[in-house]
């Protein structure tokens, strides 16, 4: 377990929006020297300005990798130990993820591939290419985001949601079973699963991003205008979900749910998991989303 940043290195992938970004600048301002990567350099330099800003003294390393890519992690690893002069490291975090992959039916298989092989395979292969630097620590973290749908396989009736929900499913349990794994051969590490809500980020703009070409004039502003509104209508922003991933990490908590959303599905899903998936359960669901809403409100 860790309980303070400081003096430490750690290792964010998607670090160049969202909460991969929010996790790096919270790292870095409390004393941790950062290595970040993305697939999009343009945000990967904006991240790194921030923090030069507001946390002059925090090391920073960038690098440019596509994280269902073996190789692109080992050569972001490489950098990591050449360029930080050493040979562990005491946190992964394991964040970069895309939108998409909704039906195996309508979706074209390699757009539904892409999807799984992001947000399952860029988990499991940062762990592979990490956890020896990792167990060279005198103490580590392996933080692994996954999301409510990695509990609860639906955003809703009538709209599949199957690659992403399989991949965050299986990060879920990949990152339980780390539980055992690490009590019998590395004592020193812990893993942490991350279940965020609806959070304030740009996962649907950047899917869209790198995953369409040339779109259509009226096609493209539809797409942008739904990109925005997921982010600024989410019930919580990105700077507060990774505060709340940090404080979580630090007091040892290894299941985190992050946001109101995410605890009351939780608690939903548990509750009547045979029932889960019926369409009394998603208005269910919306009534007790819609009365924690106002008293949150009222006690404002």
């Amino acid at each position: 377990m860790i309980d303070d940043f400081a003096g430490k290195i750690a290792v964010v992938t998607g670090g160049g929006t969202g909460m991969g970004r929010e996790l790096v600048r919270q790292l870095a301002i409390a004393g941790a020297d950062v290595a970040f990567c993305d697939i999009a350099p343009d945000t990967m330099a904006e991240t790194a300005a921030i923090v030069a800003d507001q946390a002059p003294n925090s090391r920073v390393l960038t690098h440019r990798v596509n994280v269902a890519v073996e190789a692109d992690l080992e050569d972001f690893r490489d950098a990591i130990v050449h360029g930080f002069g050493s040979d562990h490291i005491h946190g992964l975090f394991n964040n970069a993820g895309v939108a998409g992959g909704g039906s195996m039916f309508t979706v074209p298989r390699d757009e539904w591939e892409n999807v799984f092989s992001v947000d399952w395979g860029g988990v499991y292969l940062g762990c592979r290419v990490f956890l020896p630097l990792l167990t060279a620590a005198p103490a580590g973290v392996v933080v692994n985001t996954s999301s409510v749908n990695g509990f609860y396989a639906s955003v809703g009736p009538d709209r599949p949601h199957t690659a992403y929900s399989a991949a965050k499913f299986a990060v879920k349990g990949f990152t339980e079973a780390l539980q055992e794994d690490f009590k019998v051969n590395a004592p020193h590490l812990s893993a942490h699963v991350v279940m965020p809500g609806h959070i304030g980020t740009k996962i649907v703009a950047n899917t869209m991003r790198h995953a369409l070409h040339e779109p259509d004039a009226e096609l493209a502003e539809l797409l942008i205008a739904t990109a925005e509104m997921f982010e600024t209508h989410a019930p919580m922003t990105a700077e507060e979900a990774a505060r709340v991933i940090l404080q979580a990490v630090t007091d040892g908590e290894w299941r985190i749910l992050v946001g109101d959303d995410a605890i009351a599905l939780d608690e939903a899903v548990r509750a009547d998991p045979e029932g889960a998936y019926r369409g009394e359960f998603f208005t269910l669901l919306g009534n007790q989303q819609t009365a924690s809403q106002a008293q949150r409100e009222g006690s404002e």
